[in-house]
């Protein structure tokens, strides 16, 4: 198939002021996002992007999980489509970026395309995927899961947050239930590419303007509960306390060394954390806390799972402390399909952007996809490597790079027509 000139470009101006306008919903308190998955603040900018792609002669389609489709169609009626896009859902206290960018980036391709008369055989479908952060309804990349099979409806359906609200009526409420069937489509994609900020430190500490991603760490949620008992922290004496908050410092602790002994690529934190009653003259009776294991090797993960349990145990055993774990996230690492990494590659290549393989730390919505249809990302730097905070940053240019990539990448895929 025909691959596009080095001399076509994406409109960085374009692509940055989308960018900004949908940063206006859901402003945070710091200078960034906070427009969680199925608020009123998501629903606002699903029909900004609805608008802005209707604009661009694209078509909608909306599925039962809220995963929203914008066609443009190709010359041929019987070639798959080539998916592109991420998330509009953001942290609570999150960045203008994350996940955006994948999604405006595919808008930006379509807009492109019209203004060069690009034809391509292959239909486009840019793709907002639902619930990716999974910080209101655990787990991440929820509707992406249960299109690619992962999940069921229903189980995705009674996720509830922290104030027992269910991910399935508060999407009813919100208007994003669509009549399309979750995973209709999933056999008939021919690839999906996503673009996605780095959310890491390494390519911009090594100068690279692209990362190139060959695989994604593997991820593995559990929740863990100590049980103590809540006391008047000035009148029980030190020897007849359970501290339930004392057990979960001492669980954390456990942690980081589990993670320290598979460095440099495992890594382990707990981020999700939660004590009962919360006062401050009283012993906490209860902790509930959530530990990420992360690891491009299955072996590790399941390693750190399992010594997590038999360590938090004994250390609930000594000082008369229940405790239990609950499995409440994961995903296998993935490989990316080798042919989407390359059309990657050798965009950059064709465009004279510096790049650099590189292994997502993060888990995205084309961890599942790649279950189903072949499938690659594009990272730009982001600085410091900041993410899911307000301070998270890039620069026009990187944006820019990221974007023409994509371009390249899904235009050639989807096959240029003369």
């Amino acid at each position: 198939m025909a691959a596009p000139g080095e001399n076509l470009r994406i409109n960085p101006d374009r692509l940055w002021d989308s960018l900004m306008e949908m940063a206006k919903i859901g402003p945070g308190v710091a200078g960034g996002n906070n427009r969680q998955t199925v608020t009123d603040e998501d629903g606002e900018g699903r029909k900004l992007f609805q608008k802005w792609c209707e604009e661009a002669g694209m078509t909608m389609a909306v599925d039962t999980m809220g995963n929203m489709f914008m066609t443009r169609p190709g010359t041929d009626p019987d070639a798959l489509p080539v998916y592109v896009g991420s998330h509009l859902d953001t942290q609570p206290t999150g960045g203008k970026y994350d996940g955006v960018l994948g999604v405006l980036g595919g808008l930006e391709v379509i807009r492109t395309m019209n203004d060069l008369g690009i034809k391509t055989k292959h239909p486009i479908v840019v793709t907002n995927w639902t619930n990716e952060e999974g910080t209101r309804f655990a787990p991440a990349m929820l509707a992406s899961g249960v299109f690619a099979g992962v999940h069921t409806q229903d189980w995705a359906y009674d996720r509830e947050d922290h104030d027992g609200k269910k991910f399935g009526d508060e999407l009813k409420r919100i208007g994003w239930v669509g009549d399309e069937e979750v995973g209709a489509r999933k056999d008939k994609m021919h690839a999906m590419f996503e673009l996605h900020i780095e959310q890491g430190p390494i390519l911009e500490a090594e100068g690279k303007d692209i990362g190139v991603v060959t695989h994604g760490q593997g991820l593995s949620w559990t929740q863990v509960t100590v049980t103590g008992k809540d006391s008047h922290t000035g009148s029980t004496p030190m020897p007849m306390r359970k501290n339930a908050g004392l057990g979960m410092a001492r669980i954390l602790e456990k942690v980081d060394e589990i993670a320290w002994s598979h460095a440099p690529h495992a890594v382990g934190a707990a981020g999700h954390i939660e004590v009962f009653p919360n006062s401050r003259n009283v012993i906490p009776g209860k902790a509930v806390f959530t530990i990420d294991f992360r690891s491009p090797d299955l072996a590790v993960i399941q390693d750190m799972e399992n010594r997590l349990k038999v360590e938090a145990q004994k250390i609930c055993d000594d000082m008369g402390l229940q405790v239990e774990f609950e499995k409440v996230g994961g995903f296998d690492p993935v490989e990316f399909d080798k042919g989407c990494v390359e059309a990657v590659r050798n965009a950059a290549e064709r465009l004279g952007y510096s790049h650099q393989n590189i292994i997502s730390g993060a888990g995205h919505d084309a961890c599942w996809i790649n279950k189903v249809a072949p499938t690659a990302m594009i990272m730009c730097p982001c600085v410091d490597g900041l993410s899911h905070n307000e301070a998270e940053e890039i620069s026009k240019d990187w944006a820019k790079a990221g974007a023409d990539v994509l371009f390249h990448a899904v235009v050639e895929t989807a096959g240029i027509v003369e």
